[in-house]
């Protein structure tokens, strides 16, 4: 692959902080005040402060998530409220409450634990809202700026190889349906924690959707593939009684999401670690 072809392939740009916070206070009055950028993510979020002091988390994402996150937070799920939403040239940023505690250093079982309640607590959610569109894998066409299939077809031969296997198992389903209200970007990168290891929050609901919270399982097991037994173990035995066919439609779901973003954004070692992961992991 040429340095050429990369850079022929979309890229999703990073949160410009300054220039949002000049146009919410051209749109919306308020004039906030940035302290820095927040930690962790791909696409990036800040730290600011309202006028009357209070501190919040800047980022782009969609305001139609704020009554998910609702729902998360009267369930007993630890999240933020969404406190601002704007649209700004053509993207939509959203303000929201900041949390108390860090992402983890290093996922550990105590953490597991607490995710595996959290996600409990997301069964059937939205079982009395009308259904929607189920939610598309993409997983025979391109996803809204992620799982872009072109990348993998054109990378190397092994990568191509796993679109293929991706497209094998589209061709059974490419959809998640189900009443669970499902997080889709649910690891240790979005959790937050105390001195004590307490989960204080889960964050970047942006993704947000109605289907099967095993989804959310998957996405965990796929992100700490590799890690010791005392991680893994507990998610094993929850995706056991998953069947075969909605597994692998998951895991190719995340097999396309992760390798397609780490070509267009990462370097050779992430690519080649996700698909060590990818390849390692249907059934």
């Amino acid at each position: 692959m040429t340095e050429a072809v990369r850079r022929a392939w979309p890229r999703s740009a990073r949160l410009d902080a300054p220039h949002i916070l000049e146009r919410i206070a051209e749109i919306t009055g308020v004039r906030l005040v940035l302290e820095g950028p927040a930690p962790g993510g791909e696409v990036g979020a800040a730290y600011v402060r309202w006028p009357d002091g209070r501190r919040s988390v800047l980022t782009e994402g969609r305001s139609r998530s704020g009554p998910l996150v609702d729902r998360a937070r009267n369930a007993g799920v630890p999240t933020a409220r969404h406190e601002l939403a704007a649209h700004v040239d053509g993207a939509r940023v959203i303000v929201q409450q900041r949390l108390p505690g860090q992402p983890p250093e290093q996922p550990d079982a105590h953490l597991v634990r607490q995710m595996l309640a959290i996600n409990d607590r997301l069964a059937g959610l939205l079982a009395d809202v009308p259904a929607p569109k189920p939610s598309d894998l993409h997983l025979i066409g391109d996803g809204p700026g992620f799982c872009l299939h072109q990348p993998l077809q054109e990378h190397s031969t092994r990568s191509a190889a796993l679109l293929r296997r991706i497209h094998e198992i589209g061709a059974t389903g490419t959809v998640m349906i189900g009443d669970d209200l499902v997080h889709m970007d649910f690891h240790p990168g979005n959790v937050l924690v105390d001195p004590t290891g307490r989960v204080t929050g889960l964050i970047d609901w942006d993704g947000a959707t109605r289907g099967d919270r095993h989804f959310d399982l998957v996405t965990l097991r796929f992100v700490l593939t590799g890690r010791s037994a005392a991680l893994l173990t507990p998610l094993d035995q929850r995706l056991a009684g998953l069947s075969d066919r909605r597994y692998n439609a998951y895991w190719a779901h995340m097999s396309l999401r992760m390798v397609d973003w780490s070509i267009r954004h990462h370097d050779a070692t992430a690519v080649d670690h996700w698909l060590d992961v990818a390849e390692s992991g249907f059934r």
